[in-house]
């Protein structure tokens, strides 16, 4: 009959409608920023005794004749005269108050601990054995050896010294707002890490003669993207802050 047809034709369309679920997605969580949005430090006031001084990557491999990217970096630190301007900061730094902090990066020698050992710098580094563990390369320039006071950040095996590390904790537990970012390679472990202090909140500030890299294009970015996630400027600028 007609009334059966119709009933028929309802429950098919029934049956063809969509499952919606009653239960909400779960709310998407701020766990990965340091301060809320609220209470995001950008653009603040630089309070010295709240404030980091980042040095990533001081290590031989890097800084001195015999390390094998020396040759690499040697041009842009030479033309900015950035490890004598890093390891005068430092002595400044922590005489005003601030908190120095070291980024070093290291490997185990078979590259088991290193992140993503087959695509880009990483594989690079698995390579050629760069940092490895216990080895002079992965060891402290003499002028930029921590000092007492001085905070270490414990395993950064990749670029971006946050992820795996204990970076995040300890600036907290420093009462930290700004971090002033120095060091290896500016337009990757720097660029790195600024990008993701700036995203957690903190007040950054890069310093555009205290980090090398191994080209003027890569160089290029201190007048480029640092802008867009930091506050740019000389180390004689920010040591007038101090």
């Amino acid at each position: 009959s007609i009334a059966l047809l119709c009933t028929a034709a309802v429950a098919a369309l029934v049956v063809q409608q969509p499952v919606v679920s009653s239960r909400r997605s779960p709310a998407v969580m701020s766990a990965d920023r340091t301060f809320a949005p609220a209470e995001a430090k950008g653009g603040t006031s630089v309070d010295t005794k709240k404030t980091a001084v980042l040095f990533i990557e001081y290590q031989n491999e890097f800084t001195t004749e015999g390390g094998k990217l020396h040759g690499a970096v040697k041009e842009c630190m030479d033309e900015t005269g950035m490890l004598e301007k890093s390891s005068a900061l430092a002595s400044k730094a922590r005489t005003a108050g601030a908190k120095v902090f070291h980024a070093p990066i290291s490997f185990k020698e078979d590259a088991s601990d290193n992140p993503n050992k087959g695509l880009g710098i990483l594989a690079g580094c698995a390579g050629d054995k760069l940092f490895t563990e216990g080895s002079w390369n992965a060891d402290f320039h003499p002028s930029m050896q921590p000092q007492p006071g001085d905070v270490v950040v414990q395993n950064k095996r990749g670029l971006d010294a946050f992820p795996g590390t204990d970076l995040e904790a300890q600036l907290k537990a420093n009462g930290i707002e700004t971090v002033v970012l120095a060091g290896f390679l500016t337009n990757c472990c720097v660029e790195s890490t600024m990008r993701t202090a700036y995203e957690k909140g903190f007040n950054v500030i890069t310093l555009t003669d205290a980090c090398a890299t191994t080209s003027k294009e890569g160089q290029a970015v201190t007048g480029g993207s640092y802008g867009m996630f930091s506050t740019p400027m000389t180390v004689a600028d920010y040591e007038k802050m101090l």
